[in-house]
């Protein structure tokens, strides 16, 4: 049986992961941490959680897990990546982003290639949710035939949940990206927040694979709406296209169009979420167990996927296609925040 914790209680991922737990066989929540003690006590009581910490050095020592679940900002992902390692931790799953700018992004990237034995995965549960699953696995196996171009949005921007419709794109087109051209607007996001999550208001890229397949990722306000989306988080979707025919979904819908036969349907958010969320703890606990048992959110695909928004903001700042694979400049969070607060 897997021991899992979880760093951090105040967001709602951290939720989902416990309500995970509920679904999980292999599996089982032993502890939690937070530097909040109000917050933390509630959150263990609510989901009957054994021990809380508010340092989780601490839980790490006492508790020896298996399996860590961060749900912190961006600002602390290798500082915890550190701690795990030297506590002889095996797994962590890691709250989105990976990173922000690229001097995280490759600082993260050498931790990575340094030790290789630690596994490491994304929190991108839309991976998993049952619906997506089905259509995922409609297109690996041929059915819309050949893939011609994908179109991904999300109503937010890309550091809060564009990367999660970057990763759709990844899922249906495994192949990997070979260039790069983007736009961004609006310097809202990219205030000071204690979230510490940076990004353009609005942002478009276009990319191109090495299969010759191209894709579009809208991000921001200029995304279009979904049928039932309420709240802007729930306004990401992906349409992948091919000579058969094509798949849309949505987090509320989907549909296929294959040799001429239309299909429709609904689904639930939230009921798909606990599931996709339970699936992909599951799936880490199949890595721990196999190495060769890759989780489709490892860290290595993460780090290619934040290549690619790296790539989008050095495009913006230059007006240049890039080329992948590169190496990014520094300070681009700054530059982008003056070039778009410049009237000019």
């Amino acid at each position: 049986m897997v021991k899992a914790v979880i760093i951090g209680v105040s967001g709602g991922r951290a939720h989902g992961h416990a309500q995970a737990y509920q679904h999980i066989k292999r599996g089982r929540l032993v502890a939690v941490s937070a530097r909040q003690q109000d917050k933390l006590a509630v959150f263990a009581d609510q989901y009957d959680v054994p021990a809380h910490y508010t340092e989780y050095r601490e839980m790490f020592a006492r508790e020896k897990p298996d399996l860590v679940q961060v749900s912190t900002p961006p600002d602390a992902r290798l500082e915890i990546f550190q701690a795990a390692l030297d506590a002889g931790v095996p797994a962590l799953l890691v709250e989105k982003p990976l990173a922000i700018q690229a001097e995280d992004y490759l600082a993260i990237r050498a931790f990575a290639a340094s030790n290789p034995a630690i596994k490491i995965a994304i929190n991108h549960q839309l991976q998993f949710h049952p619906a997506r699953l089905r259509l995922q696995r409609l297109v690996a196996d041929g059915a819309i035939g050949e893939l011609r171009f994908v179109e991904a949005s999300s109503g937010m921007n890309l550091a809060y949940q564009g990367t999660h419709s970057l990763q759709a794109i990844g899922a249906f087109n495994p192949a990997a990206a070979s260039a790069v051209f983007g736009q961004v607007s609006g310097a809202a996001g990219l205030q000071p927040n204690i979230r510490e999550h940076y990004a353009p208001d609005q942002s478009l890229a276009a990319i191109e694979y090495s299969n010759g397949v191209q894709a579009t990722l809208r991000c921001g306000e200029n995304a279009p709406r979904v049928p039932r989306g309420g709240p802007i988080y729930q306004h990401k979707r992906i349409a992948v296209y091919g000579s058969r025919g094509y798949i849309h979904w949505t987090m509320w819908g989907w549909e296929t169009l294959i040799d001429g036969v239309y299909a429709s349907g609904e689904h639930e958010y939230p009921e798909e979420d606990v599931l996709g969320q339970a699936a992909m703890c599951e799936a880490m606990v199949d890595w721990l167990e196999d190495d060769a048992a890759l989780h489709p959110l490892n860290l290595d695909a993460a780090l290619k996927d934040f290549e690619i928004i790296l790539a989008l903001y050095t495009s913006a700042l230059t007006r240049q296609v890039i080329r992948l694979p590169f190496t990014p400049g520094p300070n681009l969070v700054p530059q982008l925040r003056a070039a778009l607060a410049s009237p000019d």
